[in-house]
């Protein structure tokens, strides 16, 4: 096995057409985690912790498939993500497609792997249960974590269907398994119907700053990103998006869409506003391919994970 960590290149539209070649997000190399890393791309095909819409299972080949107009550096932001760190695509998590419970601990039997190579995951799902067992594997060597969360929904239900797993329950858990910090947790596009005026209040009450959809709506983030840097800086942090978070109009293909959401470039301030905290890993789940027919929101799925792998600790950037 090789020691010596090499900066893999996606592969460029100039040396095969964008249609053609590897699989892979951005048609990077496809490694595992004998090959030193410093980031791998992981995908998990499972959505039967999805409550509405499915096919979120198809996410990950639909969304790796729709990065293949990516290009290497980041013109916008100067970053230079393939020069600085070792980035592949380790393939996807081989989860049980008939039984949540297995998968979920599948899930984190495999991360737990992930973590202990010294790889951050980045990774594209799949239903938002999957972020359960990531934070749990990763809290085996970092402890509780803090979260960057944007979404349309808070994803703190008690149960869904009396299930104590499910899609629309996992920060819930992850706090009572003592997995995030939650006095450094931001969760942010939060909007929609609910059950009773107290909505978000079990977020608030853990420490969580709840940012609803409408205290964005018309503005840049940019300012909201500062007082998010403050509040979940100073130790490991966790970034997951659920693609719901943006607007139904740019990103329709999803299980549980709601109007008056994010925009895109919101979405895009996010992330890069994300720059400078000590990011562990992150996700990007809930694209349902089936309900999305012109491809846009694995578009922007893809688009949002090159982001990510943007601002990871130890990406290098060049004067614009």
């Amino acid at each position: 096995m090789s020691t010596e960590k090499t900066f893999y290149q996606p592969l460029g539209g100039n040396e095969m057409p964008r249609f053609g070649g590897p699989a892979t997000f951005m048609r990077l190399p496809a490694k595992t985690l004998a090959d030193p890393l410093d980031v791998g791309i992981i995908g998990v095909p499972m959505d039967i912790g999805a409550s509405n819409r499915p096919g979120a299972r198809f996410g990950p080949r639909e969304i790796r498939d729709e990065s293949r107009m990516l290009r290497p550096f980041n013109v916008s932001t100067g970053a230079d993500p393939f020069n600085s760190l070792a980035i592949a695509d380790i393939g996807d998590v081989a989860i049980n497609t008939f039984n949540l419970l297995k998968s979920v601990q599948i899930i984190e039997d495999h991360y737990d792997q992930v973590v202990a190579a010294g790889v951050t995951p980045v990774s594209i799902g799949g239903d938002h249960t999957i972020v359960l067992p990531i934070l749990r594997a990763l809290k085996k060597k970092y402890g509780p974590v803090g979260l960057v969360h944007i979404d349309a929904h808070a994803d703190v239900n008690d149960h869904m269907f009396g299930e104590k797993i499910a899609h629309g329950t996992p920060f819930r858990r992850a706090v009572e398994e003592g997995l995030l910090d939650g006095n450094r947790v931001v969760q942010i596009g939060l909007r929609g119907t609910g059950y009773s005026p107290d909505e978000y209040q079990w977020s608030k009450d853990q420490g969580f700053r709840v940012v609803q959809a409408e205290e964005c709506w018309y503005k840049s983030l940019a300012p909201l990103m500062a007082e998010v840097r403050e509040k979940v800086g100073g130790g490991p942090v966790y970034l997951s998006f659920d693609i719901d978070g943006l607007d139904p109009a740019f990103a329709p293909g999803t299980g549980t869409a709601e109007v008056g959401g994010l925009t895109v470039h919101q979405g895009l301030e996010i992330v890069r506003g994300c720059k400078g905290l000590d990011i562990i890993g992150c996700d990007l789940v809930e694209v349902s391919p089936p309900y999305d027919v012109s491809k846009n929101t694995s578009v922007v799925g893809a688009n949002l994970l090159y982001e990510m792998l943007c601002v990871l600790p130890g990406v290098k950037y060049s004067t614009i």
